[in-house]
């Protein structure tokens, strides 16, 4: 899908960060626990999305660890890459949103 796309590789490192998230810190990573992916394109923005299946505690958000911490620095990474990242409710967990725009005009400064 953003095979020529200069945000290619941020939207990769994205999905894999939010991904990894779900299946450690929520019932996505329990048997048989599942997340769902979603990655809308377009000419101006990428989004992509992750919905987990609960079971955590806390929503999730950036947790500024020191430099040598070994975890916690997924979400506060997606959120540098990403012009702008929202966190809500579901059902069940929540669903992580992170866009990403061709243009940084079209979202304001970059997070």
């Amino acid at each position: 899908m953003l095979r020529d796309s200069p945000l290619a590789d941020d939207a990769e490192l994205i999905v894999s960060e939010l991904s990894t998230n779900a299946i450690r810190h929520t019932a996505s990573g329990w048997e048989p626990g599942s997340f769902h992916l979603a990655v809308a394109v377009s000419a101006q923005v990428v989004a992509v999305s992750v919905t987990d299946d609960g079971g955590a505690t806390t929503a999730p958000k950036v947790e500024h660890q020191d430099h040598e911490a070994e975890r916690g620095r997924g979400l506060g990474m997606v959120s540098a890459l990403a012009h702008r990242v929202v966190v809500h409710d579901t059902d069940q967990g929540h669903t992580v949103t992170a866009e990403l725009y061709a243009d940084a005009r079209l979202g304001g400064r970059r997070c």
